[in-house]
């Protein structure tokens, strides 16, 4: 009798580790898409402007923040430097080189969340490579339910983008390190996952998309308060005038930086997957002692 039931505990424990590896693979094999919008999606067939929420998620576009000339988005399908095809596009009409000498800032953000932790964003872009001394670009994920602007409540709490400051020239910037990245790597297509792993932490992958092998990744620690929530996501450019709007010039270089598709995925975190595991290994143990019984 004594062999009898240590050889049944030995079976319902190897029962018990089969079920659980069986579910934290499923866990942690599972995302699920809770928002998802992109360029060609129908409620942007007139063009793009603020109010315009396509997709499911996210919500409508704001474009709080755009400076001096009062557009500076539009929907671009033609341009050479345009590598996504369809695409939401931030350019700048007034600013150097170009025979004006203002200071355009173009700037577009929408709602989601707010993230948990486990959330990833998912951001595909098309940067320029034509540079200014002080200009640049980026894009921020925000608390404050808005984009950032001068005196303003929104604040960033993680951010990408390029500063031209000094060299290297054309280097990418974030939050929380130098991404080994440069614009150049970059102008072919870049996505973007962004995922937070706590209130306070993050994870960071840019991809090129023509060359994913050169891919720059970093975890580290938000900016702003301590717990905010996340709950924006914004798109600033502040480069180079544009060469082709609200007119195309004979120069056609790479000025404008388009998004085509934007999503988001969570996946449950590691503590969910083990709490699985382990309600997986008691319901098999329960289950073996019943039948026992």
């Amino acid at each position: 009798m004594k062999n009898y039931w240590i050889k049944t505990l030995r079976r319902l424990a190897a029962a018990s580790i089969v079920a659980g590896a069986t579910a934290f693979s499923s866990a942690m094999s599972y995302a699920a898409t809770i928002a998802f919008d992109t360029a060609t999606d129908a409620a942007y067939d007139d063009g793009w402007q603020a109010g315009d929420n396509g997709g499911f998620g996210w919500g409508a576009w704001d474009f709080t923040g755009t400076y001096n000339t009062p557009v500076g988005q539009t929907m671009d399908i033609f341009s050479h430097p345009n590598d996504l095809g369809r695409a939401w596009t931030l350019f700048n009409a007034d600013a150097p080189p170009g025979p004006g000498t203002g200071t355009d800032i173009s700037q577009a953000g929408r709602s989601i969340g707010p993230l948990v932790p486990g959330d990833t964003v998912h951001l595909v872009i098309d940067n320029p490579t034509e540079r200014a001394f002080f200009r640049g670009y980026t894009v921020r994920f925000n608390t404050g339910g808005g984009n950032t602007v001068s005196m303003g409540t929104p604040q960033s709490r993680m951010s990408v983008g390029l500063f031209d400051y000094g060299p290297p020239a054309g280097d990418w910037f974030s939050t929380d390190g130098s991404p080994t990245l440069l614009d150049t790597d970059t102008n072919h297509g870049m996505r973007i996952d962004f995922t937070l792993t706590g209130p306070d932490t993050f994870r960071l992958v840019m991809t090129p998309l023509n060359n994913p092998a050169i891919a720059y990744t970093d975890t580290g620690t938000l900016d702003g308060p301590a717990g905010a929530p996340i709950d924006w996501v914004e798109f600033e450019l502040y480069n180079t005038d544009s060469d082709y709007y609200p007119s195309h010039t004979i120069t056609g270089g790479e000025t404008d930086f388009y998004i085509s598709n934007m999503w988001v995925t969570f996946i449950p975190e590691p503590t969910s997957a083990a709490l699985l595991v382990l309600g997986a290994g008691v319901m098999t143990l329960v289950g073996g002692s019943r039948r026992r019984e």
